[in-house]
């Protein structure tokens, strides 16, 4: 299978990003990303990859996986047929890798986290005991926003670390691979937007920092992000755009052009798509905590 990178925006600039989903099947194939993440799986079958581990999942699987390291979850073929009424149901939690660095390396309050985080990288596999009494505290994060979030969050994986419930998924000798883009065609794509996304984006232009026909260039780049072009532009100048309004310095319609956006109405309609909010009750939600 391809191995594909995927780059996951963190809306506002949050810690903690939540995704609770149901559908007939996993939103990613095989893919690593830079970030942890926790899968809950609360109802569905199928089968589930993590590095050189590969297992049967059901309802009350509960992982754990480090920054880098390859996997994805494939639902059971009976999810497909045409007369089936099941679903998928999950929750995926997903914190950087930089997550209160400092404080764990610094801080003894921390080190059972720091362990915790320290053994994912070979992948977490909780029993299905632990996954029950752990459901109301992934549930906490899940159906919280704003410091309540962090703070549940930062709970749930204190009860994690504390588990002795689980075993490791990846094998003894298997190696992490380092996936660095440094010299790839995809970083220099990644630095021209990252430096151009309050201009006008052509796709003749990034496909040309791509070395790639426009047609040819968009294929390869949902393949890479899972993201088309005008999407993960977008992901950008939303999380610019939250940064202003939590200044409060400028008004939604001044922000809206000053994030790249030339149109007030597909502003506010990719920012409710992005954060689950309107710029105002954004505003109002974020920044009086």
């Amino acid at each position: 299978m391809k191995l594909m990178h995927e780059h996951i925006d963190f809306p506002g600039k949050s810690v903690v990003k939540v995704k609770v989903q149901e559908k007939k099947d996993f939103t990613y194939p095989w893919h690593f990303h830079s970030e942890y993440e926790i899968v809950y799986v609360l109802e569905g079958i199928g089968t589930r990859f993590v590095a050189d581990n590969i297992e049967e999942f059901s309802s009350g699987d509960f992982v754990l996986i480090a920054s880098n390291l390859p996997h994805f979850w494939k639902s059971d073929t009976s999810l497909y047929k045409e007369d089936s009424t099941k679903r998928l149901k999950y929750i995926v939690i997903q914190f950087p890798n930089e997550f209160f660095q400092e404080a764990m390396a610094d801080y003894p309050e921390f080190y059972k986290v720091k362990e915790l985080l320290k053994r994912s990288g070979r992948g977490i596999s909780f029993t299905k005991e632990f996954a029950d009494k752990a459901r109301k505290k992934v549930l906490k994060v899940a159906r919280s926003d704003g410091f309540d979030r962090l703070s549940y969050m930062l709970q749930l994986l204190q009860f994690m670390a504390k588990s002795t419930e689980y075993r490791l998924l990846a094998g003894e000798y298997y190696q992490l691979e380092k996936h660095d883009f440094t010299s790839s065609r995809l970083t220099k794509v990644m630095h021209y937007l990252n430096t151009n996304y309050l201009k006008k984006v052509e796709l003749k232009d990034v496909a040309s920092v791509a070395n790639m026909h426009p047609s040819a260039f968009c294929r390869y780049f949902k393949e890479s992000s899972g993201k088309s072009l005008s999407e993960f532009v977008n992901e950008i100048r939303i999380g610019y755009a939250c940064r202003l309004l939590l200044e409060g310095k400028m008004t939604v319609s001044q922000i809206c052009f000053e994030s790249g956006f030339n149109n007030l109405s597909n502003f506010n309609r990719a920012f409710k798509k992005n954060t689950g909010y309107t710029p105002t009750s954004y505003f109002e939600k974020f920044q009086r905590k």
